[in-house]
């Protein structure tokens, strides 16, 4: 070939290789935009949810009524050793606007010995009139320590509409009878029942520590805000077990398999399979799998209540604070795998990075000026659902040192997703799981040394199983 020819013939070559690598990039930028608009309309859905939702809570007409026109109600509290606030944690379901015969508390502690029972007593003691009482000693029916204290309380229960909270969340008194009424508002034409009634938290710090703080900022804007969005379009269950109320006679009927149950009269129940509470002990995060049971087997909806689940915060130094996100991606991953995927593309951070790059790739916008006003729009819109879930502004005394918190939780998030994603082991109240591919757990013994405990990897040695008989359990616990 001629040497003129053979040259037009090269740089006709690169203009096109140069041209297609400018159409992927572009490409890329171009589906970056749609992804970020996207992730600011679900943060202002949250947003608007928190406004709308959040900022009234009428009193309800159950809080004056009759004690026979109300339905019965069983509060669920199991306990292990002395929470921040316990005693007035403990002592908001004690003060309930609600009749009084019409509810019971039932406190649950698996040893006798637990330090909470001397919370417990004078509790009793002050609140003569409310039904309440100490029920001591756990059923295994799996690794997770919450369900098996919880069982025997959920089998005595007297009503069928069960009120679980933790041990660290304290309520409004007006939010058992405005939960009811809820759970028991008939359907409306062409939707589903509700199955569950839950509620946000809303994180105060009591101590003023690092990790209190930044644990505090993280629940109280990013994750409170995508909590709402998510419940608001109501695609699927999305529930967070600190305060929940359902029916124990329609988690009887599920196994948490996840198995649409077309009936009632399509139910075997000998066929092997445990339901009710039992069904959830093979799982760390039950409540969740709950909230999925009533919604996917029995195609019940679940209804976010007005009020929120105040969740006091104690000593929590960064270690615990870090420890406790990589347990719940660990979870997450297995059980909504491509949400926990998608994390670090809703996130503050590397979402600017991205929309920064998108922007100047397409339009030449400097990427200080996007990321300038990404930060202040992201910052406002999360002050904003802070003030939708605590009813009042940030104080001014507060601010500096909740910015803080907020901007090392946003710089932490990335880093710590990347590590939770390459491990399987979580520790959980002083005991040690594997997450399972399924979502289920089994208990492994610690001191398997700092790679294990960071990949999740390692022999089986050590492994107990789910199904091991109860006796075994107990004394290895």
């Amino acid at each position: 070939m001629h040497p003129i020819l053979s040259s037009l013939a090269m740089s006709s070559f690169e203009a096109g290789d140069t041209s297609s690598s400018f159409s992927v990039l572009s490409l890329l930028a171009a589906v970056t935009v749609i992804w970020y608009l996207f992730i600011w309309a679900l943060s202002i859905i949250g947003c608007l949810t928190g406004r709308r939702h959040l900022r009234l809570r009428p009193r309800s007409p159950l809080s004056s009524a009759s004690e026979t026109s109300v339905p019965g109600v069983s509060i669920l509290r199991p306990l292990k050793g002395l929470d921040t606030n316990l005693f007035e944690n403990l002592e908001s379901t004690f003060t309930q606007e609600y009749p009084n015969s019409r509810f019971e508390v039932l406190l649950s502690v698996a040893d006798a010995d637990d330090q909470a029972l001397s919370v417990v007593r004078s509790l009793l003691e002050k609140h003569p009139e409310v039904d309440a009482r100490v029920i001591i000693g756990e059923e295994v029916v799996g690794v997770n320590p919450k369900v098996n204290n919880l069982m025997r309380s959920y089998k005595e229960a007297k009503h069928d509409i069960l009120w679980v909270l933790d041990s660290n969340i304290q309520v409004a008194s007006g939010t058992l009878a405005r939960s009811v009424d809820e759970l028991t508002q008939p359907p409306k034409p062409g939707k589903r029942r509700i199955g569950l009634v839950h509620h946000v938290p809303l994180a105060f710090a009591s101590e003023q520590m690092l990790g209190s703080r930044i644990e505090e900022a993280c629940l109280n804007t990013n994750h409170a805000k995508m909590y709402l969005a998510i419940n608001c379009l109501a695609v699927d269950s999305c529930v967070i077990g600190k305060s929940c109320m359902y029916r124990r006679s329609d988690l009887e009927r599920v196994t948490g398999d996840l198995k649409p149950v077309q009936s009632s009269e399509s139910i075997s129940t000998d066929d092997g399979k445990p339901r009710g509470l039992a069904a959830f002990g093979r799982f760390i995060a039950e409540d969740n799998m709950i909230g999925a049971a009533l919604w996917h087997e029995l195609g019940l909806r679940h209804a976010l209540g007005c009020d929120v689940a105040h969740n006091c915060v104690g000593r929590m130094m960064l270690r615990a604070y870090i420890a406790r996100r990589l347990r719940w991606i660990r979870v997450r991953k297995h059980m909504v795998t491509v949400a926990t995927l998608l994390e670090p593309f809703t996130e503050c951070v590397l979402v600017s990075l991205l929309a920064a790059w998108a922007a100047h790739r397409l339009w030449g916008v400097p990427w200080a000026v996007v990321l300038i006003i990404h930060y202040c729009a992201w910052i406002a819109l999360d002050l904003d659902v802070y003030d939708s879930l605590a009813g009042y502004y940030l104080p001014v005394e507060k601010r500096w040192s909740f910015l803080v918190a907020w901007a090392i939780r946003e710089l932490l998030a990335f880093p710590i997703w990347i590590i939770g994603m390459v491990g399987n082991e979580i520790e959980w109240r002083g005991r040690h799981y594997r997450i399972l591919r399924n979502g289920e757990s089994e208990r492994v013994t610690p001191g398997q040394g700092w790679l294990f405990s960071f990949f999740g990897r390692g022999q089986r040695k050590g492994y107990e199983s789910v199904d091991q008989d109860a006796r075994s359990f107990g004394d290895q616990a």
